[in-house]
């Protein structure tokens, strides 16, 4: 029974709490309701307040504003106004000078027309005083105006002519002399530079023996062993009276080489039959291919020119065996790749270009003796044919003159070439020939109106003409000494160059009796 008292009691006082905490809340809310309004409406006035104090004070910013604006403007306004009143101004007293100016100028127009009138009659009493004096100089001198100008005009065309061969005489000399004066120097330099030995090669080899019982071992019973050899080297053999010696003549300087190895090795292996001499000369062959191939590239690595093909190089191994009056080719080909280099480099050149044309120039000759034609044209097929550079193959066209030389290493492959042959020593010539170079120098020389004698002198290097001092003048002389140098260039083949010196003197003499 006290359980569910207190039960109750318990809730009783949980109810009343209940009903009691809602009145308090209700009253609180009610409280705070209230409080919010109160601030609600302070804050709905004091923004009320505030919000016509910014107007007040925004509308008299906006006041200030235009009234800033308006005065601007006024100012603007009234500054142009200014400019325009001085453009006006400046325009007003334009217009007066140009009014002045138009005064002055119809003035001048008006003196210019007087002075016009005044030359125009001046020109007419003058074209009348020119036809009087015409008149009177036809009548006085007895030639009319034609012939007067034609006698002028040839007068004047000798004296332009004159002037012009002295002018072109005192350039030549001068061009000559200051040319002459680098290129001696380019050239000794080049010389100097690069000095080498020369050996004139011939056509026939020695070959030495042991004994002269060998000669006839060489010669075989009945000659068999010497037929065998002959036919199947191409070459002869010459065995005479030098004592333990015997000659390799031919014409082919290759087949010559392997004549001369073979028999060499003959002598060495003592066992000469014609199956040996076969056998010998066989292998002669394939050595001297080797040697030839080794020859070329000997030539490349010292003359530091590369990239050559490689039947350029079999045949610049050739060339070791040709002789040109007596000179060796390899030898020779390489003398002139050097000194076309070297002269290169002085003028500051492509020397790689030079020295390449200078070591193919005379690649033709390898071949000559197989092909039919002259050496150039079979060295710039070659050239062609294995797709060298094309200045490589016009310096070898040009370095004989066939061609006109279009580029500097073309013209200094051309005076390599010339220096390489006219070196003491370098070549030789048949007596024969020589006579016939002198002869057929000196009929160029005597072909032209004018010359008394010539003289061909220094082994050909120099001619000397007399001409006639009553025929030939100066200015003669030195186109004489120019047609007959030309003459020469196109007629001739010669080594080196040739001097051509025109002589012309007066002689008066008398006997004191």
């Amino acid at each position: 029974m006290e359980i569910i008292t207190m039960i109750l009691l318990l809730l009783i006082g949980l109810a009343a709490g209940i009903v009691g905490g809602y009145v308090i809340r209700k009253y609180l809310a009610e409280a705070k309701i209230a409080t919010a309004e109160t601030a609600a409406k302070k804050v709905i006035e004091d923004a009320a307040h505030q919000a016509e104090a910014k107007k007040r004070e925004t509308i008299l910013e906006t006041k200030e504003e235009v009234l800033k604006l308006r005065n601007e403007v006024e100012r603007e306004h009234k500054d142009r106004r200014n400019e325009w009143q001085r453009a006006e101004r400046r325009l007003l007293q334009k217009e007066e000078s140009l009014d002045r100016k138009i005064d002055t100028n119809e003035k001048k127009e008006e003196i210019l027309q007087r002075k016009e009138k005044e030359i125009e009659k001046a020109k007419t009493e003058i074209t009348k005083l020119i036809k009087q004096q015409k008149v009177e100089l036809e009548r006085v001198s007895g030639l009319t105006v034609a012939e007067a100008k034609r006698l002028l005009m040839l007068e004047i065309e000798q004296e332009t002519q004159h002037e012009a061969l002295v002018m072109i005489k005192e350039i030549e000399q001068k061009a000559k002399d200051e040319g002459e004066k680098k290129a001696r120097n380019i050239i000794s330099l080049a010389i100097q530079r690069f000095a080498a030995d020369h050996v004139a090669d011939i056509t026939v080899s020695v070959v030495s023996l042991p004994n002269d019982d060998m000669k006839g071992r060489i010669i075989g019973r009945e000659g068999r062993n010497i037929r065998s050899f002959e036919t199947l080297t191409g070459i002869d053999l010459i065995i005479d009276d030098t004592p333990e010696a015997v000659l390799v003549s031919g014409f082919d300087p290759i087949r010559r080489e392997v004549a001369r190895v073979a028999l060499e090795r003959l002598i060495v292996d003592g066992r000469i039959h014609p199956a040996k001499i076969e056998e010998m000369v066989e292998k002669a062959q394939k050595d001297v291919q080797i040697q030839i191939r080794e020859l070329g590239e000997q030539a490349t690595f010292e003359t530091g020119v590369h990239g050559l093909h490689p039947e350029l190089i079999r045949l610049l191994g050739r060339l070791k065996f040709r002789t040109s009056y007596g000179q060796n080719v390899w030898k020779h080909s390489m003398e002139v790749c050097h000194l076309a280099g070297l002269m290169a480099a002085e003028l500051g050149i492509d020397t790689t270009l030079a020295k390449r044309a200078g070591l193919l120039h005379d690649i033709g000759k390898a071949v000559d003796h197989e092909v039919e034609g002259p050496h150039v044209a079979i060295g710039v097929d070659l050239c062609k044919k294995y797709k060298e550079n094309s200045a490589v193959i016009h310096a070898v066209a040009a370095h004989h003159g066939d061609e006109e030389p279009q580029t500097i290493e073309a013209v200094l492959v051309q005076a390599a070439d010339a220096i390489s042959a006219a070196r003491p020593g370098a070549r030789r010539e048949t007596l024969e020939s020589y006579i016939k170079r002198l002869q057929k120098l000196e009929k160029i020389a005597n072909s032209f109106e004018g010359v008394d004698r010539s003289f061909a002198i220094q082994a050909g290097r120099e001619i000397r003409v007399m001409v006639k001092p009553d025929k030939v003048d100066d200015l003669g002389a030195v186109k004489i000494v120019r047609e007959i140098t030309k003459n020469i260039e196109s007629e001739l083949e010669y080594p080196g160059q040739i001097k051509v010196i025109i002589i012309r003197e007066i002689r008066v003499v008398e006997y004191a009796k």
